[in-house]
């Protein structure tokens, strides 16, 4: 994915075909039968104030880094597996060299606290059926198949839970890889070669009912019974498999086990989710209603790929946390640890840079509100043939690396974001006016008070208020590079 600055926004949209059965973008996911919209906001209070979250892809796949036998594979790096059509038994013989000796469950909880991030989510089993806890289901797990035998889910929650932070499972639920009878995504670029079977190793043959009930649910329940509080399960890719009965099953399990923790929108079936989840790194145009998250990367793949050094910037990911929070959702973040265990040191200082700048703006951040205006985010109409380039959004089958162009009528703004609070008005300004004057549009409230967050004197700012606008008289320069936060206190 192209890196941007504040200044040249283009939304990128990861597309599988997987997403096919998730909730449309502007649709709330419905409530599952017998519960009440206040258990469902009770349980997500805590996820609607946290607005960013780490999540964190590590696997067998990380030691690959993209690479197999010599060649090196397009595409996400969680699914090289996939792409190489590895023969489980050889994956096996990767999981014997699997030794992460670097890995600081201390450090990564530290990282996520410094990035101001409120909860983490971590991938206990991807789509190659290799569990990162030890688990009594299946025997191809980091306890069991490694020389590491120590458990990260087990570390990784503790160090969470020291420093207050929120800690979540990632789980693929029907794709699995190394298991009899586990799914595999067919994909949908049908003339690609890796498209042409699903399977490539007889040992995948199996029923996939068998599969989910000796492997996904009870490694679920592990999950659930054994590391304390689980704030999240965060299921992916349901496929066709995935239907209403069998979602229902693994529902079942999180409300049995642990009635707090949320259930993420690509559980599959109906009625089981507790919030909807964007497309990977995908960001809506407009602000939109009801509980949503985008899951983004810090460079253009989830898992470790050595090759990939796409990093986006501080002033990317800050944007992007504002322009999601004040639509309406919350941003979780991915870094890729490597195959000893160290998260790559771009991904650290970006999310550090994220960090400080929260330190001073976090008011904005954390619990805030949608803006209460619109027009802020661009502008919707017609685009005539000439102008059709420079509009079209581009998108990438994460899986091939296929790009491809869809024409869109939405030309992105990127100026400013508003975020709000009750009784206060926060205007995330990322390119600082020449002339030294801030036009807002026509605010309901009547404006008592503006000032910088930044400033720490909390100095008075000019306010010309009428019924078409507010004008802002603001220092010469900005008081951050990045994005400078105005407060305006209504009543």
């Amino acid at each position: 994915m192209t890196i941007m600055n504040h200044a040249i926004f283009t939304f990128i949209i990861l597309v599988l075909s997987s997403f096919a059965s998730l909730p449309a973008a502007n649709t709330p996911v419905s409530l599952p039968p017998n519960e009440t919209t206040v258990q469902r906001d009770s349980r997500l209070a805590w996820w609607h104030e946290a607005k960013f979250g780490m999540f964190i892809h590590w696997g067998l796949y990380s030691q690959l880094a993209g690479e197999w036998k010599g060649g090196y594979y397009s595409g996400i790096g969680e699914w090289i597996m996939y792409k190489a059509r590895i023969p489980i038994t050889d994956y096996e013989g990767v999981a014997r060299q699997f030794n992460p000796v670097k890995f600081d469950a201390e450090a990564w909880a530290q990282l996520a606290q410094d990035a101001g991030m409120k909860y983490l989510i971590l991938t206990s089993k991807h789509h190659d059926g290799f569990a990162m806890f030890g688990s009594k289901a299946d025997a191809f797990n980091i306890v069991d198949a490694t020389p590491f035998r120590r458990d990260p889910v087990q570390e990784l929650a503790a160090a969470c839970a020291k420093r207050g932070i929120k800690f979540g499972v990632y789980y693929s639920q029907a794709q699995d890889w190394s298991a009899p009878g586990g799914a595999i995504w067919k994909g949908q670029h049908e003339a690609d070669p890796i498209y042409q079977v699903s399977q490539w190793d007889p040992k995948q043959n199996g029923d996939f009912d068998t599969y989910f009930n000796t492997k996904a649910l009870p490694q679920v329940r592990e999950l659930l019974g054994n590391y304390g509080p689980i704030a999240v399960v965060w299921f992916d890719t349901p496929l066709g498999v995935m239907n209403s009965e069998r979602a229902a099953k693994l529902q079942k399990t999180v409300r049995e086990l642990q009635p707090d923790c949320l259930i993420s929108g690509r559980l599959g079936g109906k009625f089981q989710s507790d919030y909807d989840s964007e497309g990977d790194n995908q960001i809506p145009d407009l602000s939109r209603a009801g509980a949503w998250e985008t899951p983004a990367t810090l460079n253009d793949t989830w898992g470790f790929k050595k090759n990939d050094h796409h990093w986006k910037t501080p002033e990317n990911v800050i944007f992007k946390l504002v322009d999601i929070v004040s639509k309406g959702g919350n941003y979780l973040l991915n870094v890729g640890p490597d195959g000893t265990g160290v998260i790559p040191q771009p991904s650290q200082d970006t999310l550090r840079a994220a960090g400080r700048w929260l330190k001073v703006n976090g008011e904005a951040i954390y619990d805030a509100g949608r803006t209460p205006f619109g027009e802020e985010f661009g502008v919707t109409g017609k685009t005539q043939p000439e102008q059709q380039s420079r509009v079209e959004k581009q998108w990438r089958c994460e899986v091939c690396g296929a790009n491809q162009k869809s024409p869109s009528t939405f030309e992105p703004l990127t100026h400013w974001r508003c975020t709000t609070q009750p009784g206060k008005l926060f205007i995330h300004i990322f390119d600082w006016p020449e002339d030294g004057k801030f036009q807002l549009p026509a605010v309901k409230d009547k404006v008592v008070k503006a000032y910088l967050l930044a400033d720490p004197k909390r100095t008075e700012l000019k306010v010309a208020q009428t019924g078409a606008g507010v004008s802002i008289a603001l220092p010469a320069k900005a008081l951050d590079a990045i994005a400078s936060v105005l407060c305006l206190e209504t009543k």
